[in-house]
């Protein structure tokens, strides 16, 4: 029998059919105090907790993407800003290109963030693809003990303010998703992507530092730097991107492994 490959034998899960209406109430009701909407790149989160936000009523989406908080870097994190319209989204372009920005410091804005945005009787979206960060604020993990935290821990030796989230998943194919990804890098690209990161060098962000930040701002980097040739950017950059997605897969099983509860849908 011929050995099967691993992109073939791994499952993706099954999408579900949810209450929306019973959903939106908890919500409204505090039996829920933090809808998360995550997934892989490309897999429609944003519209989805735009959607969500819309319907719902007095929503606030709070990114969860390592790289959207840098002011300038735009096209290549895929920013998006006019999809959000008339909702309120924080955490977004918040600090400079080669700041330095981790997880730490996400979970301290991101519980500000929940703070304001609770004190004016408005509900939490939280929405992306950084699992690490999402990981951090809601399952209380106190970075001085190095131990999570149950959600009875004391806000101020670092406690979880996240009591009872729901964890929505953005469900697409493989086959799409990559598609997708292509489609969108080609759109990128043609809307000004490289002139985008060129332009953070004439700034004075150095090349180490936007190289770091991997994808598209390291292979991009490399074009402009003479490095690669624009077919192998674009061909290595798109094999990245799906990679990364994957691996953004990976992640959130491993969360459904730990305990967490992701409610799968087809957006």
């Amino acid at each position: 029998m011929p050995r099967q490959s691993k992109s073939i034998v791994a499952q993706l899960p099954n999408p579900e059919a949810i209450d929306y209406p019973a959903l939106f109430r908890k919500c409204r009701d505090s039996e829920i105090d933090l809808l998360v909407i995550l997934g892989p790149t490309a897999s429609g989160k944003t519209s989805l907790a735009v959607r969500f936000a819309s319907q719902m009523g007095g929503c606030e989406i709070i990114s969860a993407d390592s790289r959207q908080v840098y002011r300038g870097m735009d096209i290549g994190t895929g920013k998006d800003l006019g999809e959000y319209g008339e909702i309120p989204y924080h955490l977004i372009d918040i600090t400079d290109p080669g700041q330095p920005y981790n997880v730490f410091e996400f979970k301290k804005d991101f519980t500000a963030a929940l703070e304001d945005i609770r004190s004016r009787g408005k509900f939490p979206i939280l929405c992306g693809g950084t699992g690490l960060y999402i990981n951090a604020v809601t399952a209380g993990y106190d970075f001085r003990t190095s131990k999570p935290l149950s959600s009875e821990g004391s806000a101020g030796m670092g406690g979880n303010p996240v009591r009872n989230p729901f964890f929505i998943g953005t469900l697409v194919s493989r086959e799409l998703r990559n598609e997708r990804i292509d489609t969108r890098l080609d759109e990128r690209l043609a809307q000004g992507m490289a002139e985008e990161i060129r332009g953070l060098l004439d700034n004075g962000v150095p090349a180490s530092v936007l190289i770091g930040y991997g994808l598209e701002y390291k292979f991009v980097t490399q074009y402009i730097l003479g490095e690669l040739s624009f077919a192998e950017m674009r061909e290595r950059l798109a094999i990245a991107i799906h990679q990364f997605a994957k691996r953004q897969m990976t992640w959130f099983r491993g969360m459904e492994r730990s305990g967490v509860c992701i409610h799968w849908v087809e957006p």
